[in-house]
């Protein structure tokens, strides 16, 4: 199913918040154990669009965040449960802490929201605490 979809990820470094918002349509499919989403992040050229998949377990316990483009990257957030996952950049790839706190669906046909929190260490030291709201509906176009 083709979808309109609006990502708001904040980050928190110490006492400084940051916060992206997308709009960006993309497609949304389920099976038995999963809701996907996949799209892409058109980037400043001559760097070739990013590629994202985020699977969300049905169960809420589970997501799955992969990037494929310059840079390649794949974060595992699992709720109480710390991931090392790798993290792709110009200047090579990077090993990672993921922490995940809180995981949440809601899909109906038309709708969904799907929302997330975890938290990233690089080296055992906290890094910073994200959270990601994804919400989006069928595009009717």
């Amino acid at each position: 199913m083709n979808i309109l979809l609006e990502i708001i990820g904040s980050q928190q470094i110490d006492n400084q918040k940051d916060k992206m918002e997308l709009t960006t349509v993309g497609t949304f499919e389920e099976n038995e154990d999963i809701y996907i989403i996949n799209y892409s992040e058109e980037q400043e050229p001559p760097i070739q669009p990013v590629n994202v998949c985020i699977k969300i377990n049905k169960n809420e316990k589970a997501v799955e965040m992969t990037r494929t483009g310059a840079y390649n990257s794949c974060l595992i957030i699992e709720k109480s449960k710390r991931n090392l996952c790798s993290y792709g950049t110009e200047y090579g790839d990077i090993l990672m802490g993921i922490s995940g706190h809180h995981i949440d669906c809601d899909y109906n046909n038309e709708t969904g929201k799907f929302n997330f929190e975890y938290d990233i260490d690089i080296n055992g030291a906290l890094a910073s605490r994200n959270k990601v709201k994804i919400n989006f509906r069928k595009n009717q176009e």
